[in-house]
């Protein structure tokens, strides 16, 4: 699924209708995708009654074509127009039987307070994506009856939005307070930028996007770099799992994770690898942290590392290396803390493990004709940094060259500031382009977490997901996500792809997990890695 902003839409569209897929196409197209995602919603009753708001521009011609379509399958559909005129999609609707009342003849919305009462599935087709909040005068004191109306409804009809929640920003997600709450948001051909930012988000429901028909080869649909995640996409992106395979078939990941004071991380980081199908993980943690934590997670193996003082020292780099050989992907980190000894590990283990695909000033390659250097006494595998390992990273000096390319970075909005030198406040401002500059310039794919995570990859690929959710607000489920990623790295699925499946899959078992315990505020990140299995299996 593509996003778009609201003036990308209107050039697809533009473009689209001057190479002959016309206006009038495009809407018969998405009504009816409209009218078959309604066929699909698994209905309380069995009436089949739809009620449609029709407003006077696209969305509510949209919400015309699926009524008249609905009512030549059976169905009992009526329109209730707002500011629309009597044109030819309201005459065609009334040839097949629909039933036509307007809002300029029921000033006290009595007509639509009767017809409310019943209806199965209620159509927001009142406004589009060139609606800007606050709303005319009589528009959001209709939208305030139809909202009276529901609430004295014992059970209210299913809402579906179409294209938007009718007073919603598509641009900034800003909503007026006279929208409706949907159930479900069908929106048209890809997702508008606004129904993934707040507070459009909370008022979108379910969002399924539909068809309109467009060319695949349209110069202004190209253009548009940022995807949204969904179960298609993610499903394609995992690993097949042969019958004739084996633990080495999918991968060892290495994760270099834990402290005293952070005992946990490293199991839920390792546990997290395994279930995204890692076939062997390796936990490199300081020694006095085995004994507490071997019992819990019997299905890893152990690297017991030098430490001081419960942190893993500078000397643990020795060890390390000893295992990156039998390594498919690296991922260092969680709970690591950041003590002068830890930082001094980071600084080690990327000054041995350095020069490999890096440009001509990294250890290991000729300068000019400056005298060549040692080369690297070993080379990192696929890596993943997360959470304190970022923190050290940004004490290196040009950090972003040590790093082997297209390693993966998972930050927090605060550890992208300590990374990036911008406030919290800038980054959160435009996350999208944050996250896609500093993969650009860093060379790295960058995982920016936190309510609609983007991924963005080198190239200038990009990707939202679709979710905000307090669940994940607790500590913990970070290292879960990046123990996802590295074991999707260790079985040879590429950076962006690893960061995008990953992302996705944590999210989803957020939403799991708080429907499992059934209270936000309880959920743990023992209970996400827990759902991860579940969404996995879904796919």
């Amino acid at each position: 699924m593509k996003l778009v902003s609201v003036p990308e839409m209107l050039a697809i569209e533009k473009e689209a209708d001057s190479g002959g897929l016309t206006y009038a196409i495009m809407m018969e197209n998405a009504g009816r995708g409209l009218a078959q995602v309604i066929q699909g919603i698994q209905l309380a009753g069995n009436g089949k009654n739809a009620l449609g708001l029709v407003g006077p521009g696209n969305n509510g011609g949209d919400t015309l074509v699926a009524l008249s379509l609905l009512a030549a399958e059976g169905w009992h559909v009526r329109a209730y127009l707002i500011k629309r005129k009597q044109d030819a999609l309201v005459e065609r609707l009334r040839k097949v039987g629909g039933e036509i009342s307007t809002a300029d003849s029921d000033r006290d919305s009595a007509n639509l307070g009767a017809w409310m009462q019943g209806t199965e599935v209620l159509l927001d087709g009142v406004l589009g994506t060139g609606t800007r909040p606050p709303l005319k005068e009589d528009v959001a004191d209709r939208l305030k009856a139809v909202r009276r109306i529901l609430d004295g409804i014992e059970e209210p009809p299913y809402v579906v939005a179409v294209d938007c929640p009718s007073g919603v920003d598509c641009e900034t997600g800003e909503a007026a307070p006279e929208c409706l709450a949907a159930d479900l948001t069908v929106t048209m051909a890809a997702v508008k930028r606004g129904l993934l930012r707040l507070p459009a988000y909370d008022l979108v429901g379910d969002l399924r996007v539909v068809d309109i028909g467009l060319p695949a080869d349209l110069a202004a649909l190209s253009a548009v770099q940022t995807d949204v995640a969904d179960a298609d996409i993610v499903s394609a992106i995992l690993p097949d799992r042969p019958a004739d395979s084996h633990k080495g078939t999918f991968g060892t990941a290495l994760i270099v994770a834990g402290s005293v004071n952070y005992t946990g991380a490293a199991v839920l980081a390792g546990k997290a690898a395994y279930r995204a199908g890692a076939g062997l993980v390796t936990l490199g943690v300081p020694a006095p942290l085995h004994a507490a934590l071997a019992g819990t997670f019997p299905e890893a193996t152990w690297i017991l590392l030098p430490h001081e003082v419960g942190v893993i020292s500078r000397d643990a780099v020795d060890v390390v290396q000893e295992s990156l050989r039998a390594a498919s992907a690296v991922l260092i980190g969680p709970g690591l803390g950041l003590e002068e000894t830890t930082g001094d590990f980071m600084t080690r283990i990327l000054a041995d493990s350095g020069g490999v695909d890096r440009p001509s000033t990294r250890i290991g390659f000729v300068r000019g004709h400056e005298q060549q250097r040692e080369p690297s006494k070993h080379t990192l595998p696929a890596l993943v940094v997360d959470a304190d390992g970022l923190k050290l990273l940004a004490r290196l000096k040009n950090w972003s060259q040590l790093v082997p390319a297209r390693s993966v970075l998972t930050p927090h909005p605060g550890e992208m500031a300590i990374l990036t030198g911008l406030s919290k406040d800038e980054i959160q401002a435009d996350r999208e382009s944050i996250a896609r500059k500093y993969a650009h310039d860093w060379g790295h794919v960058v995982v920016l977490k936190g309510a609609f995570s983007v991924v963005a990859d080198p190239d200038g690929r990009c990707t939202v997901i679709p979710i905000a959710s307090a669940a994940l607000a607790r500590a913990g489920t970070g290292d879960v996500l990046a123990g996802i990623i590295v074991g999707l790295r260790a079985q040879g699925v590429e950076p962006y792809e690893s960061a995008v499946a990953g992302a996705w899959i944590h999210a989803q078992a957020g939403l799991l997990a708080a429907d499992r315990i059934g209270a936000l505020a309880s959920v743990l990140a023992g209970d996400v890695l827990a759902s991860v299995a579940d969404v996995i299996a879904g796919l």
